[in-house]
């Protein structure tokens, strides 16, 4: 009978797989032997693989730019990364060797443009895509970088009364996009997103604010799909609204140019995840030109967003089992030497699943396990994952070490659990590791930030 741990997840998925395979029992991510990152440095602990960040770029180029070649397209593809997802500074200095623009969404966002300016690391022709509702001194901070002579910064265009707030101010032309408020998916709590412009309002506003001022060029109409590009009639019908939005505004605004179809890619979050993207890429590109095609419009420069997609799959946070509580006669809970809500807190807040594995003990038999956090909050616990609506892991044995890992965690968690700041409970952030490949092709490891310490707290606490 097989009922051994490797033999579950086998049974499960096709495995192994590009980024999972095991090796004498032991988990490997990315070809990184997780046990001797642990032994190292112990956990918890966070990881990040740079490589992966530059891998996925590189693949969405390619798979855009193909779909372009396929359909004779006759503009360009543009890959822009959202800050948002990760502000880390690794972050950005490794997807910026990806030949790429940036989008930002606050003010803070453009003091890093101007710190990664003055290190080298971009130039003034750089697309900045500044997205949002902008208060003063994320206008403030955008009039600046448009008067440092930054030509390529984009404001998008949130509400009618922001455009007043640039006029008069500006030493040169700005170019400027405008957000479409889109519908929301079928399910939401509301219909129409808070962000943007009415569709039936664009045109006139155009021909009202822009069209006869002389500080303005509209470049982009931007749309944004919160629940990203997905094979669904919505989003195909959001897509061709949003298209037939540019060809009507083009006919009356020959500079404008270019089509940024907001909302990325997925990415996985299951051992069984499945996902055509090039069957999207292609699909996409082909539509637009559809459109514009029955017309009359020349294709726009397409401009993605990808956030999650190009950063999420790079990371994984690696947790020991501590102990094993029986509580009633069917539920085992396996305590983590961590917290979900403070390292995970999409866990919490949104029910989030990443990728669930063990990383030692393959040939243990597997039981199936609650897992719980160490905060003393009834909702620190993770009881589930895409792989089978449960929790199995190797069986545990007291004195003997179990270490698991969950993957695909490298978008947003840091930001909304509020890195370097007071976690709940009181329960330090963990060590924070960067992994990379050197020039020999050997694995280089390190650490970017301690597990933090309980003066730190007691400094933010006023102590």
């Amino acid at each position: 009978m097989k009922n051994k741990y490797y033999d579950l997840i086998e049974q499960s998925c096709e495995f192994p797989q590009e980024e999972f395979r095991v090796e004498d029992n032991e988990l490997y991510f990315n070809n990184i032997p997780l046990m001797s990152i642990i032994k190292q440095y112990g956990t918890p602990l966070k990881i990040t693989y740079l490589p992966k960040i530059s891998s996925n770029i590189q693949r969405a180029k390619k798979l855009f730019n193909v779909a372009i070649a396929r359909a004779d397209y006759q503009s360009d593809y543009h890959y822009c990364y959202c800050t948002k997802s990760s502000h880390f500074s690794f972050v950005l200095e490794e997807a910026l060797q990806n030949d790429i623009h940036l989008e930002t969404s606050s003010a803070f966002d453009l003091n890093i443009i101007e710190e990664l300016y003055n290190e080298g690391k971009i130039d003034k022709d750089i697309f900045i895509i500044c997205n949002g509702f902008k208060r003063p001194q994320y206008i403030e901070n955008i009039i600046n970088l448009v008067n440092q002579g930054f030509k390529n910064i984009i404001p998008i265009i949130d509400n009618k009364s922001e455009l007043d707030q640039y006029d008069g101010r500006l030493e040169h032309k700005i170019k400027i996009g405008i957000r479409i408020a889109s519908e929301e998916e079928p399910k939401f709590e509301f219909y129409t997103s808070r962000l943007g412009v009415r569709y039936n309002d664009i045109v006139a506003f155009y021909e009202e604010k822009v069209q006869n001022n002389p500080n303005f060029e509209l470049k982009m109409l931007h749309f944004f799909i919160n629940t990203g590009i997905k094979d669904n009639s919505y989003y195909w019908n959001e897509l061709s609204k949003c298209v037939n939005v540019y060809c009507e505004l083009k006919k009356v605004c020959p500079e404008l140019d270019s089509l940024n179809i907001g909302g990325g890619f997925p990415i996985k979050n299951t051992l069984t995840f499945d996902y055509d993207y090039e069957y999207m890429a292609e699909e996409i590109v082909a539509q637009i030109k559809s459109t514009c095609e029955r017309n009359g419009i020349l294709e726009p420069e397409i401009f993605t967003e990808f956030g999650s997609f190009t950063v999420g799959e790079s990371s994984a946070v690696l947790y020991s089992i501590i102990d094993q509580k029986r509580q009633n006669d069917r539920e085992i809970w396996n305590m983590i030497d961590s917290s979900f809500m403070t390292t995970l807190p999409d866990t919490w807040a949104i029910n989030q699943r990443f990728i669930l594995l063990a990383i030692n003990n393959w040939d243990k038999e597997y039981e199936r396990v609650f897992l719980g956090g160490l905060t003393c909050d009834s909702h620190d616990y993770y009881n589930s994952e895409p792989l089978a609506n449960a929790v199995f892991l190797p069986h545990y044995e007291p004195g003997k070490p179990l270490y698991i890992g969950l993957f695909h965690t490298g978008a947003y968690q840091e930001s909304i659990g509020g890195y370097g700041g007071i976690q709940h409970c009181l329960l330090p952030a963990p060590k924070h590791i960067i992994i990379d490949i050197d020039d020999d092709g050997e694995i280089s490891t390190k650490l970017f930030a301690k597990e933090q310490s309980y003066k730190s707290m007691l400094k933010i606490l006023g102590y």
